[in-house]
């Protein structure tokens, strides 16, 4: 499964969503918004107004979320 995780710099919840990905062993593909801005209109269209927003396969969620991110890990 691919995970992606929807970022900007300085963004402390992103920040840690990343770490706790890192911690598991789980690979994921960063996107800056800063550097993608058409990947703005992604997130925005999923209905997320706050980051990271993480999508996992046909799931996704916004902020740091350590319960989903345990799921993950478990898959």
């Amino acid at each position: 499964m691919e995970i992606e995780v929807y970022t900007r710099p300085a963004c402390p919840q992103c920040t840690a969503t990343c770490r706790t990905l890192e911690r598991q062993g789980i690979a994921y593909r960063l996107i800056d918004l800063e550097r993608e801005p058409q990947a703005r209109e992604r997130v925005m269209a999923l209905g997320h107004r706050q980051l990271p927003v993480v999508i996992a396969g046909s799931e996704h969620w916004s902020g740091f979320r350590p319960d989903r991110l345990g799921h993950l890990a478990r898959a």
